[in-house]
């Protein structure tokens, strides 16, 4: 895993296997009760954790843990397939109902953004069901912009709901960009 054991803060550090099952809590009400991800089931803790697995051997993937609970998680992922693509990240974060308004997402989301700048990524995406001023809010306060609304992309609860995608860019468009993860 990347990062594996890494602790960040006194809160912060890299997922561990083990804690799929706290993460798949977090996760499950915002597939069952929200529009937020247009996942339609709640994925098996097996599959669950082969996803974990997939992603933090190749992105950062940070856990808030306060006294043995996990309140929230962040990651990058894959932005598409072709290898054109690889300098671009999409992020994904989650907090706990009550953790809203803490400022926990604010942490997990800068030490994750610093590693990914620190990977040689260029740009981040946020793909985000709209509206949702929550967490466009979020993305913008930390320097994310607008750059594209897709109408009535997903069908989730009945209703057709549209997609923001937002961008920020944390390494200049160099004509000879490199990853730390090929220069090795």
């Amino acid at each position: 895993m990347k990062y594996e054991n890494a602790q960040f803060t006194k809160n912060i550090r890299t997922v561990k296997l083990s804690d799929a099952q706290a993460i798949l809590d977090i996760y499950a009400p915002y597939i069952t009760n929200t529009t937020v991800t247009f996942e339609y089931q709640v994925p098996s803790l097996e599959a669950f954790t082969k996803r974990i697995e997939t992603i933090s051997k190749e992105y950062p993937y940070l856990v808030w843990e306060n006294d043995g609970k996990i309140l929230g998680y962040a990651y990058g992922s894959k932005y598409a397939e072709r290898e054109a693509y690889r300098f671009s990240t999409d992020l994904s974060i989650y907090l706990c109902p009550d953790s809203h308004g803490k400022k926990i997402g604010t942490q997990l989301y800068s030490i994750l953004l610093d590693l990914l700048q620190k990977e040689g990524y260029r740009t981040l995406y946020a793909v985000i069901s709209h509206p949702n001023l929550p967490s466009e809010g979020f993305h913008k306060a930390l320097g994310f912009e607008e750059f594209a609304l897709f109408k009535k992309t997903g069908y989730k609860f009945g209703k057709w709901i549209d997609v923001l995608w937002m961008q920020k860019t944390i390494n200049p468009y160099d004509q000879n960009p490199i990853l730390e993860k090929d220069k090795k």
